[in-house]
């Protein structure tokens, strides 16, 4: 049966479609015969406790010459049949939340929403993978730069991280008497206004920081390594890490295994893990990524994958 699929998304217009998952997922949809509507940023709504989204209709193409057609924006009351995909970036801000809170009147209301509001106001990507710490690097999560610079001394080498970040930006790479560690602390905390995150440097990454794809929390059988490219440590494709896709390992399946069961029962239905080396490192929950690189690569069809275990209903 046909779906209405709602997405949530930054705007359209200026996606990367080579890399970007949201719109495999638009594709694949399309495919399907499910009907599209884009709901553009700060389109969501409440009216005397309806949800409500100010939509488009939509429809795409794997063209980079023009890949989408919108139609005349209208008001869409949230109900059954339809399917939400909230797929915008981070930053996690207070306007994020709000639209979290709509949604979950959505759900009540009928809709599917992909991934549940619930678990992703709870799981903060860097913070989501200490809920698994017997898979995760020495970490240490403070505003107190005192206390980082200890963690730094500690272990000799760390990367410095905010919370709130994606995609590599603001992540430092620093060791025991950097000059510059005072004031990377410093910036990083607000003076010691905001939590910060410290984490034992894993030498691992020059083999690429892996992004491994969960579906209802069972791993897809490939992982995207990211590896770090020139004179830069970070591997993240928007900070110009190269691609390179690999079979999972038996600690990938591991690591996989002890966090797929909780993303599964709290309705995370796509999730990305980061995995350096054998370590843990994020739990992506707001808008995983790197399906088409490994379509292309291995000749799959992860969005088809997903869909299936949509259209076969909620997770068990």
């Amino acid at each position: 049966m046909p779906l209405d699929v709602i997405v949530v998304m930054d705007p359209i217009g200026s996606i990367k479609i080579a890399k970007d998952t949201t719109f495999a997922l638009l594709l694949e949809a399309q495919r399907r015969g499910h009907r599209l509507h884009y709901a553009g940023r700060g389109g969501l709504s409440l009216h005397d406790g309806r949800a409500l989204a100010r939509v488009a209709p939509l429809s795409v193409r794997d063209d980079p010459a023009g890949w989408f057609e919108l139609g005349a924006w209208t008001e869409l009351a949230f109900g059954p049949g339809q399917l939400v995909l909230m797929r915008k970036d981070p930053p996690f801000d207070g306007e994020y939340l709000y639209d979290t809170h709509i949604l979950d009147i959505a759900g009540a209301a009928g809709a599917q929403v992909v991934n549940a509001p619930q678990g992703l106001r709870d799981f903060n990507e860097k913070l989501a993978a200490l809920l698994f710490p017997q898979c995760c690097p020495p970490t240490r999560i403070s505003r107190d730069a005192a206390e980082l610079k200890g963690f730094v001394t500690e272990h000799g080498r760390a990367v410095l991280k905010p919370l709130d970040g994606m995609g590599g930006r603001s992540i430092f790479l620093t060791q025991a008497g950097d000059p510059n560690l005072n004031v990377i602390l410093e910036t990083l905390t607000g003076g010691g206004q905001r939590l910060a995150l410290a984490q034992r440097w894993l030498p691992e990454i020059s083999q690429g920081d892996k992004r491994i794809l969960l579906i209802d929390g069972e791993p897809v059988d490939y992982c995207l390594a990211r590896i770090p490219q020139g004179d830069d440590f970070r591997g993240n494709l928007a900070a110009g890490g190269r691609g390179e896709g690999r079979p999972l390992s038996e600690r990938d399946r591991w690591i996989a295994a002890q966090v797929g069961p909780e993303m599964r029962r709290r309705g995370m239905r796509f999730v990305g893990l980061d995995v350096i080396g054998d370590w843990l490192t994020e739990v992506n929950v707001t808008s995983p990524t790197c399906v088409r690189e490994l379509d292309a690569q291995f000749g799959l069809n992860i969005a088809g994958m997903l869909f299936d275990a949509i259209e076969a209903g909620p997770a068990a």
